[in-house]
């Protein structure tokens, strides 16, 4: 299984849990175990979220899991600000943390760096948020990803509009370091 997954496979849930694949597919087939099945096929998805609950709930340990850090993607044209949050969350909250300055290197930095959140600002109208948004939604390895936007002063109105595109939630672009790493962990809910 590759490092920082966050979808699995029956497989790749047997493997980590030392049972056979047609057990998984039993506790996925009974709800035991939630996630998808691949439109068009019988092939089912877990997300790591989902199989860290699950196992927690069954006193499962959750040692095989993959070991890592939660992987953030910042979305911003602005390079002097994305370096500065980049460094305070590697530094305050040991995240891998990988920055990108355009849409198009968005897709790229996604299927390759596989964050666990994407923030983008949305300070520039260069970056095409809902459109990023969308692709992400779109595609099946990358739904798990939770997108932040950053924005000044949103209105209640604004924020429910962004809920309703797909977006996981907001963050004031003048939050501290400690909120924004509150509001990641919150988001995420990933446990390794």
């Amino acid at each position: 299984m590759a490092k920082g997954k966050n979808v699995l496979t029956t497989g790749d849930v047997a493997k980590i849990c030392n049972v056979a694949p047609r057990t998984v597919s039993k506790w996925f087939d009974s709800g035991q175990l939630k996630g998808y099945r691949i439109p068009g096929s019988k092939d089912r998805r877990i997300p790591m979220s989902e199989l860290v609950r699950f196992m927690k709930i069954h006193n499962m340990p959750i040692d095989g899991l993959p070991a890592g850090n939660i992987r953030v993607l910042i979305v911003d044209i602005n390079s002097e600000l994305s370096e500065q949050l980049a460094q305070d969350l590697r530094n305050k909250a040991d995240y891998d943390v990988e920055i990108v300055h355009s849409t198009f290197e968005t897709g790229l930095a996604a299927q390759k760096f596989a964050p666990h959140v994407m923030l983008i600002s949305l300070m520039n109208g260069e970056i095409a948020a809902a459109e990023i948004c969308k692709s992400i939604r779109c595609d099946e390895e990358l739904q798990t990803i939770k997108i932040l936007v950053m924005a000044e002063h949103l209105t209640y109105t604004e924020q429910s509009a962004l809920m309703q595109k797909g977006f996981d939630g907001y963050v004031e672009k003048d939050a501290s370091v400690e909120d924004l790493i509150r509001k990641i962990e919150e988001t995420t809910a990933i446990i390794y």
